[in-house]
């Protein structure tokens, strides 16, 4: 069976040291075996998609077999459900992460997850709705710019939120909201500025790092030839 060969191979990837480097980067999961991404990727890659596949994996309960099932379920067949059951279940930034970028972003749940997971109060579950946010800034390429309005306003609200977990994704959303087009550079520029504003150490953080990166000449050179290259198609 296609889980049990798999479940073996992650068993046989199995590297002691890079448990250790995980864990200086804030990685503490139960049950993992430091397989490296690509790695995963490249299992992934050999497998193929399986909704059903995906779903077993998931609930072995190991790490890389989690990050792995979000690589090759299916977007078309996630449901609400199992979006809430995964995140209330997320234990590390990096299997957030994966989620959401690999998985959550691609499917119809994605926009209102986002919202939604930005006002909860779990660390992992607010910091997925702010690393949907930012995934779809960069993944959805036909998304219009009303859409990420109501986002901004979220990340505002949300910027006093101290957990570095939750602070870092909203961010993180904020600057590639930002580096989407010229329009929302400037609202997120805006933003930042009100978010500067506020009385809160980690509100200061957020703004004064987003804008180092979203006033920087590279980003204007890049949004100014993106949107060149736009018009002369």
């Amino acid at each position: 069976m296609k889980y049990d060969r798999i479940m073996s191979r992650l068993q046989s990837l199995a590297n002691p040291e890079a448990l250790a480097g995980m864990a200086r980067f804030g990685i503490t999961p139960r049950g993992a075996y430091g397989v490296a991404v690509p790695e995963l990727r490249k299992i992934a890659g050999e497998t193929g998609v399986s909704h059903p596949l995906a779903i077993r994996l998931w609930e072995s309960g190991i790490h890389e077999a989690r990050i792995l099932a979000s690589m090759i379920d299916s977007p078309a067949e996630v449901t609400s459900a199992q979006m809430e059951k995964w995140a209330r279940e997320f234990d590390s930034w990096d299997i957030c992460d994966q989620c959401c970028s690999n998985l959550f972003d691609k499917t119809r749940f994605a926009y209102r997850k986002a919202a939604e997971w930005g006002q909860r109060e779990e660390e992992f579950v607010k910091r997925a709705g702010f690393v949907m946010m930012a995934s779809m800034a960069v993944h959805l390429k036909r998304l219009g710019d009303d859409k990420f309005i109501p986002m901004l306003r979220a990340i505002k609200r949300e910027s006093t939120d101290e957990r570095n977990f939750v602070r870092k994704a909203v961010n993180w959303a904020l600057r590639q909201i930002g580096k989407r087009n010229s329009n929302l550079n400037l609202l997120a520029i805006l933003t930042a500025g009100q978010i500067g504003a506020i009385e809160s150490r980690s509100a200061r953080w957020i703004a004064s790092d987003a804008l180092r990166e979203l006033e920087s000449a590279a980003v204007r050179r890049r949004l100014q030839s993106r949107e060149k290259k736009n018009r002369t198609r």
